[in-house]
């Protein structure tokens, strides 16, 4: 590795261990800065508009520690795939021994099948964030339909991952969850499909509030494996 690769900082934190962000293996989740959305729930404000505080160094001596303790690494953010440094920091990752889980906004598509092809990713969860009408709104990002060409690769490539919606009730209904499930299921999307609770923090983007109501279940269509998290 070169030394100027080493001393960039892209990374906001690490959290050392998880078994809950990538199911049945034992993990840690690096924080990568900066994001090409602002959505409007977002609680990682702090990563998404602030500035890299672990060198890429400090990176890859933490992990060299957790060899042989954990089985993989999750990229997370903010929106990982802007990295520009991205393939090569999945190389240096795989070059360790640890499998790649990836949280994307799916705004990527090109360089997410690239690091497919390349055999540098194992898993990839996909933020479904809203349907067509409500994208812009919620995102602040017009570019659905790269989110739409990341999720045809990766059902046509058959490939490893999930898809989830993040709802609070006062930007998604049922309705426009129902509206994604139809858009999944003529994708023929054969995975299960995540619906999750915002969870609330004083400093989202937007500054919401909490939100009043659940969602009704009786009311989601059923024409695809849903499960509810955190609900």
């Amino acid at each position: 590795m070169k030394n100027n690769f080493l001393a960039k900082k892209s990374v906001y934190d690490i959290t050392k261990f998880t078994t809950l962000d990538y199911k049945d293996h034992l993990a840690c989740i690096i924080w990568f800065v900066k994001c090409n959305m602002r959505c409007s729930y977002c609680y990682n404000s702090k990563i998404v508009e602030g500035e890299g505080v672990l060198s890429n160094k400090e990176l890859f001596d933490f992990l060299k520690t957790r060899i042989g303790k954990l089985d993989a690494v999750v990229l997370s953010g903010g929106e990982c795939t802007i990295n520009p440094d991205i393939v090569e920091l999945c190389e240096e990752i795989k070059e360790l021994g640890f499998k790649i889980k990836i949280d994307t906004n799916g705004l990527n598509p090109d360089i997410l099948r690239d690091l497919i092809d390349f055999s540098l990713v194992d898993f990839i969860a996909l933020d479904y964030k809203a349907p067509s009408e409500k994208f812009k709104l919620i995102t602040k990002n017009s570019s659905i339909e790269k989110f739409f060409k990341t999720l045809d690769m990766l059902i046509d490539k058959k490939f490893p991952f999930e898809v989830r919606t993040t709802i609070h009730s006062g930007l998604l209904d049922e309705d426009d969850i129902n509206s994604i499930i139809i858009d999944l299921n003529n994708r023929r999307y054969e995975g299960t499909y995540y619906i999750q609770n915002y969870l609330h923090v004083e400093d989202t983007i937007d500054k919401l509030p909490e939100f009043s109501r659940a969602m009704n279940k009786s009311l989601i269509n059923n024409v695809i494996p849903i499960d509810f998290r955190n609900q």
